[in-house]
């Protein structure tokens, strides 16, 4: 499960620039959740083999008891029981404010882990500015630019460091092929706690979070027809703490992680909504962490023949990009159309760890260029010789030749289809991948 990072501060003291920095490997923004996030964003960032969540909040006023400030500062509470670490970000340049002072005895009353960062202290590295930050009683204060990139490594380090987080349990668990992990993700009362609850034939409460455990999705096992499941619901937060009260009771970071962890994810549409931009940024988290998915449109005894027309329109414009997944119309609380989901669960995740020689996939290739060659572009036209496979959950074809970087989008999506054909693939993204062979003689193009 990755860590989470939350950064936290006054308006204006870098802390947006920071969470760019710190994403720069991957999209800086995630996922942008309406009427979730409109001060708080999600991103990843890596140190090495280490990937971590990163939150960015607003401006933080503990204080605030109306308008924007107090949503501001619902935001960032949720973001802060969402962390395991809180980097509480400081303007070196402006020095201490009154506002940085409250923010640090909101951080103290929560003994969760705890970083200060002096940001905006190029130049100032050993200078006597920082120490009126000491003041803060929050311990060692940790100078960093983050416009110009200094002290972002040790402070990544800094913050992953004490977490001792177990990397064996991952390795453990994948070694497990029989047991298929299944994120049940979606918004906010779309029935996800339902189905759930329907599938195990027991009231049996799965959106529950007990103090220390928040960046935990809650795994339920699972057995059906002989096929063991574990069931990852990422239902919600319900704490009864005074700090969390009138919080969202939706995690997004455990959606996040629980796609990560699972094998295959059912994303669960309410059929009275349609398809919200809630929705695709979910969507299109799962397809940029590669997890094969199955598509159910909940509460569809709910709707009428004209709002259902509606939402399969939706869906066909809104989640094209998940053209591959199967979709299904159900009503977990009339317990209908249930079984065929499990079905396709299970094709999406044998698609998901197909395995293809290569003989079959270079063989495959060579017919498809036959059949139809890629586009000349200029005086190249690429050849592709020969092709392997390169990973699996989501499968990896890597294709090899001469000029492959002018092979078009189209092609490739032409190559996709022959390959998803041939091998059956349902549920499961595929990628392809172009490796041009270094041709000493040819000169490099520019187009």
């Amino acid at each position: 499960m990755k860590p989470v990072i939350a950064l936290v501060g006054r308006p204006n003291v870098g802390k947006s620039t920071l969470f760019n920095r710190l994403t720069k490997t991957r999209d800086a923004i995630v996922a942008d959740f309406a009427g979730l996030t409109r001060d708080r964003h999600y991103g990843n960032g890596r140190l090495g083999k280490r990937e971590f969540i990163v939150i960015d909040t607003g401006g933080f006023e503990p204080e605030a008891d109306s308008g924007i400030y107090q949503e501001m500062a619902k935001q960032t509470r949720q973001a802060v029981a969402e962390a395991d670490v809180v980097v509480f970000v400081v303007d070196a340049r402006a020095g201490l404010s009154g506002q940085d002072h409250d923010i640090a005895n909101f951080l103290r009353k929560l003994g969760k882990p705890c970083l200060l960062v002096a940001n905006k202290a190029e130049g100032m590295q050993e200078g006597a500015q920082l120490t009126e930050f000491y003041e803060l009683g929050l311990g060692q204060v940790l100078p960093v630019s983050a416009a110009h990139g200094q002290g972002i490594r040790s402070l990544v380090e800094e913050a992953l460091d004490p977490l001792h987080l177990p990397e064996e349990d991952d390795s453990g668990a994948e070694q497990d092929e029989s047991l298929i992990k299944l994120a049940v993700a979606g918004r906010p009362n779309v029935g996800k706690s339902t189905l759930i609850n329907t599938w195990l034939g027991e009231e049996r409460l799965v959106a529950f979070d007990l103090p220390g455990t928040t960046r935990d999705a809650i795994s339920v096992p699972f057995e059906r027809n002989g096929q063991r499941f574990e069931l990852i619901d990422t239902a919600g937060l319900r704490r009864r703490g005074k700090v969390f009260e009138a919080v969202e009771k939706f995690s997004v970071v455990k959606t996040l992680q629980a796609i990560e962890s699972a094998h295959v994810v059912l994303l669960l549409l309410d059929a009275t909504q349609g398809v919200t931009d809630q929705d695709a940024h979910i969507a299109g988290y799962i397809l940029e962490s590669g997890r094969a998915v199955v598509l159910a449109i909940n509460k569809w005894d709910a709707v009428d023949a004209y709002q259902r027309e509606l939402v399969q329109r939706s869906i066909e414009t809104r989640l094209a990009f998940l053209k591959f997944a199967k979709l299904h119309l159900i009503s977990a609380k009339k317990r209908q159309g249930l079984a065929p989901v499990w079905t396709s669960i299970s094709k999406a995740h044998k698609s998901a760890m197909c395995k293809m020689s290569t003989p079959m996939l270079t063989r495959l290739l060579l017919e498809a260029v036959q059949f139809q060659a890629p586009k000349r572009s200029g005086m190249f036209r690429p050849k592709l010789r020969y092709a392997h496979q390169g990973g699996m959950n989501p499968p990896v074809v890597v294709v090899h030749g001469n000029s492959l970087e002018h092979v078009t989008d189209a092609y490739k999506r032409f190559l996709e289809g022959r390959v998803r054909k041939a091998f059956d693939l349902e549920g499961t993204p595929l990628r392809i991948e172009m490796k041009t062979s270094q041709n000493p003689y040819g000169d490099k193009d520019t187009h």
